[in-house]
């Protein structure tokens, strides 16, 4: 093999190497939200889960919306979108440090989705969620 050559395949390599950091560099971190393909209700609101769910696991997950329990209300609910603003990793809730955590760089977020410590320096998308029979429902905040 000659320079040349050398040079070529080295070239190809690094090109190859950062095409997936440039492909997540230019994906939109801010998804559009997802809920289930259940019918809306009056309202605009959609069940994406049960009140009984939500007390035996502590949370809902649906697509990318995820919902707990006020800690501070236990009649109030909180849905906020499941997504790192960071990276784009799922959060998951952690009941005993009442914060939603991402696992990917240790985002912390509150329960009202404020950023409690970084890497994430933007807030995670909040919902408007209740109670209604026996089904938690969602409404995307415009």
């Amino acid at each position: 093999m000659n320079r040349r050559e050398f040079f070529g395949w080295v070239g190809l390599g690094a090109i190859a190497t950062s095409l997936p950091v440039a492909i997540a560099a230019c994906s939109s971190q801010s998804t559009p939200s997802k809920l289930t393909n259940a019918s809306p209700s009056p309202g605009g609101f959609k069940a994406i889960g049960t009140v009984a769910e939500l007390d035996q696991k502590g949370h809902i997950l649906n697509q990318n919306v995820i919902v707990i329990r006020n800690p501070t209300d236990k009649n109030s609910l909180i849905a906020v979108n499941s997504t790192c603003t960071h990276a784009g990793c799922a959060v998951n809730w952690e009941q005993d440090q009442k914060s939603f955590v991402c696992p990917c760089h240790d985002s912390k977020f509150a329960p009202d989705g404020t950023v409690l410590g970084g890497p994430a320096i933007k807030a995670l998308q909040t919902y408007t969620a209740k109670l209604e029979g026996g089904d938690v429902m969602v409404i995307r905040n415009s």
